[in-house]
């Protein structure tokens, strides 16, 4: 591309996202915290200013304190569809455009809207609407973020089937953390302003737990904090000489190490904000249908959820890992490397290849890291 064009397309870019809509996102540990309570609050302040807010989509959960605030504000109605011979509603994504509010309020950005529906996903409409210049806020608990699932899973013992990918936050103009003690949120339990009182119980022996919900808040202050980094170091670059960080998450077929990695590899990612890549290298025992249907399947997922990550996928093919490695290394300007641990057998195979000494040399002469995933 010339350089003339290519000066062109920066400033269009520019100008597209100075017109687009500024995106604030309330993030909690759990249920119950009170982020749509602080949702509608702001929603009041902002009407009071005089400020054109409208509620696109709140869920109270039958909650007194929530539903009161709703009073007084003004409501885009949902839309209504029929699935599997039910009447069901959703958000009306369309009439937010049509009506472009100043600002609209669009609660669980995590949802997954009706098979029929323009997106797959609410963060998908929430998309939609920035991109035509309506500011939104919104809402969504720690669980539902990509990169956390397996941290969630093993804290919790639940399997979060609805997440947005960390690119969501990413995109945030400000995330604000709705921080509430492991003690005051189980009280707010009990007194029933989270759920309806025949459910205390079961909550409280499950996901209430004072261990589970320290855990989780400390997933929350983690995530808050590095956005917080992010957008520091988004207005205040760091100087010149400092070299940005880039790490290279190496996967192989096995799709559950990979899984992992990714995950592992994207969080530190987004805490340093910084580019990410991901590579496999293909040896030529994994080449055509020598690894299966089933393995080409997870590896194509993989490299589907990377992206969704923000990883920028680099396949290659070559007999030797280590000199793949090196390469792309070389090539990307990497700081870190990031790899599984069944790579260790790997690597002991290829330990004394002179290509992996080569590999070793570059690491400790560019002071390039090298960090082993459990």
């Amino acid at each position: 591309m010339p350089q003339q064009e290519k000066n062109a397309a920066h400033f269009l870019n520019l100008i597209r996202k100075s017109r687009r809509g500024k995106f604030k996102i309330y993030i909690g540990m759990s249920a119950g915290v009170g982020k749509t309570f602080r949702m509608l609050q702001e929603a009041k302040t902002l009407l009071r200013n005089g400020v054109d807010v409208k509620i696109g989509y709140i869920e109270t959960h039958g909650r007194k304190e929530t539903h009161a605030l709703m009073e007084g504000l003004p409501v885009i109605p949902r839309r209504k569809l029929f699935y599997r011979g039910k009447e069901l509603e959703e958000f009306d994504v369309q009439a937010v455009i049509n009506l472009h509010p100043e600002i609209v309020i669009i609660d669980e950005l995590a949802h997954t809207n009706i098979e029929g529906s323009k997106n797959e996903k609410r963060w998908q409409d929430v998309m939609d609407i920035l991109d035509v210049g309506i500011n939104v806020i919104s809402a969504v608990n720690i669980q539902h973020i990509e990169s956390l699932y397996q941290d969630v899973k093993e804290i919790t013992g639940i399997d979060v089937t609805e997440r947005i990918p960390d690119i969501v936050l990413q995109q945030a103009d400000e995330v604000v953390n709705i921080d509430l003690t492991a003690d005051e949120l189980v009280t707010r339990l009990k007194e029933g302003k989270i759920y309806s009182h025949d459910k205390i119980e079961l909550a409280l022996r499950n996901f209430f737990q004072g261990e589970k919900i320290l855990q989780l808040r400390e997933l929350a202050l983690k995530e808050v904090a590095s956005q917080v980094e992010r957008k520091i170091e988004t207005e205040l670059p760091r100087s010149a000489h400092l070299k940005p960080e880039r790490f290279l998450a190496c996967i192989s077929s096995n799709h559950e190490i990979a899984k992992k990695v990714i995950r592992k590899t994207a969080r530190l990612a987004s805490y340093y904000n910084s580019k990410w890549y991901l590579l496999y290298v293909q040896t030529p025992k994994e080449e055509g249908d020598k690894i299966g249907l089933a393995a080409q399947r997870h590896l194509i997922n993989n490299f589907k959820m990377a992206t969704e990550l923000g990883a920028e996928i680099i396949r290659t093919k070559s007999s030797n890992i280590a000199k793949g490695i090196y390469e792309a290394t070389a090539q990307h300007n990497i700081t870190t490397i990031c790899i599984g641990k069944p790579h260790l057998n790997l690597f002991n195979i290829i330990l004394n290849t002179a290509v992996f000494n080569q590999l070793l040399n570059k690491l400790s002469a560019a002071d390039i890291d090298i960090v082993i995933l459990s």
